[in-house]
């Protein structure tokens, strides 16, 4: 296999620099440059200071175009340099301890002579990370034009105009352009039977409780469901593990049971249906808590669930976070986690047994919905990813979510006529 480097990196981020639709203009470098300027980041990234890894985010872009009075969490603190710095790798390598790559971003403009010099910094908080990761106040600080350079790890880069990733180069590899797959239609319709029941049990409870609470936004149950998810995978990408998720259907688990071998199963009741327990208490939140914050005319959706500072709300949200580590961690057993649709957990350490037979090949989707697809062999994936893909042969309506060790995440299913796998774009945020 041929390696990628900087270079493949910025012709890929040009060809899909202009389609992102981004609320103001920025002007792209010329591809010389803007590779100079990729290949200072990646030698950075391989380098170490005092034993430490250099791990940094980059922006580029005046400091004049960020607001001086601005700052976390809903925009970004701008510190300027009395005097600017060269950009250099080993600039970008003593940098690194000081402007933490969690919460700011190096600034960096074009120094009019053909190269970059460093003005200062931008303190942007967390949570940018929030949007992939899942949890309230995902929204993202950074402005849609900036180009914005991660360097996560050795080698490991990845560009965004804004919140929105371009590409990354990992391992020598490129992958671009990435897929969100919780935007994707035909997950949501996955969902939608389970999702139809929540807001059935939500309307049934309203006429009961004390107050009457405000109409909610037929979306946020959704948002609030792949908040869940999203969390859940972020916590197992970041033991480093790796693990596998198994949803079913709740009408299959039956014809599963022959072909799962849990050998930590749980005992049918309240406290394995948690999850479901916990969106079904957030909805009642936001309708019945929330009801003066809504115009008369208007829903409660996601933008409160978000900015809510409603004490309930917030334990609520804690309390999705530490079932979401509890879950994690059980990935971490040899052997898969398995829940249902509508998020009802049966037990983990499942072997995924019976006369299954190989499959030799898979589907690897290049858009959202999988329209376009590319044939590959298995021969080179690992037992977690063949096991997810004998399931999803033989029960069609399954959904397995496949964390690797290194951190890249791959949702599998049955889709018109076989198996087929999306990469789903992850933030580069746990290092």
């Amino acid at each position: 296999m041929l390696h990628s480097y900087p270079p493949q990196l910025a012709r890929l981020v040009r060809e899909r620099w202009d389609e992102v639709e981004a609320v103001g203009s920025a002007r792209l470098p010329m591809l010389s440059a803007l590779e100079d300027l990729l290949s200072i980041c990646y030698q950075a990234s391989l380098l170490r200071e005092e034993e430490r890894p250099v791990t940094f985010r980059l922006i580029l872009g005046d400091a004049e175009r960020y607001p001086a009075e601005a700052g976390p969490p809903w925009g970004l603190h701008r510190l300027v340099f009395t005097r600017a710095r060269p950009l250099d790798a080993h600039e970008l390598r003593r940098l690194s301890p000081a402007i933490k790559y969690h919460r700011a971003l190096i600034g960096v403009r074009e120094d009019g002579r053909g190269g970059f010099e460093i003005w200062g910094l931008l303190h942007s908080g967390p949570r940018w990370l929030h949007a992939a990761q899942g949890g309230r106040g995902s929204w993202s600080s950074l402005p849609p034009w900036a180009l914005v350079i991660r360097a996560s790890g050795p080698g490991q880069l990845a560009v965004a105009r804004g919140p929105i990733t371009l590409g990354e180069l990992q391992g020598g590899r490129i992958t671009g352009p990435v897929m969100n797959v919780f935007e994707a239609r035909w997950l949501s319709e996955g969902f939608e039977e389970v999702h139809a029941e929540l807001t059935a049990l939500h309307e049934e409870a309203r006429p009961f409780a004390r107050t009457p609470g405000a109409e909610l936004d037929p979306e946020v149950t959704r948002l609030i469901t792949w908040q869940m998810l999203k969390r859940l995978i972020t916590t197992i990408r970041r033991g480093h593990h790796g693990g596998t998720l198994i949803f079913l259907p709740p009408g299959d688990v039956g014809e599963a049971a022959g072909l799962l071998r849990i050998k930590y199963e749980f005992s049918e009741g309240e406290p394995r249906r948690r999850y479901r327990t916990l969106i079904l208490a957030t909805m009642d939140a936001l309708a019945g808590r929330n009801k003066a914050w809504a115009p008369p005319s208007a829903s409660v959706g996601w933008d409160i669930y978000e900015s809510s500072t409603d004490p309930h709300l917030v334990n609520l949200d804690e309390a999705v976070s530490e079932l979401s580590t509890l879950i994690a961690g059980l990935a971490d057993v040899d052997g898969a986690v398995v829940l249902t649709r509508r998020l009802e957990l049966l037990g983990f350490g499942c072997e995924i047994g019976g006369a299954l037979s190989e499959v030799p090949s898979v589907r690897r989707a290049l858009d959202m919905e999988g329209t376009r697809d590319a044939i590959e062999s298995t021969e080179a994936v690992g037992t977690r990813h063949r096991s997810a893909y004998r399931l999803c042969q033989h029960i069609h309506g399954a959904l397995a979510i496949v964390v690797s060790q290194d951190g890249w995440v791959r949702f599998v299913t049955w889709k018109e006529g076989g198996v087929i796998y999306w990469d789903h774009a992850v933030t580069s945020g746990d290092v």
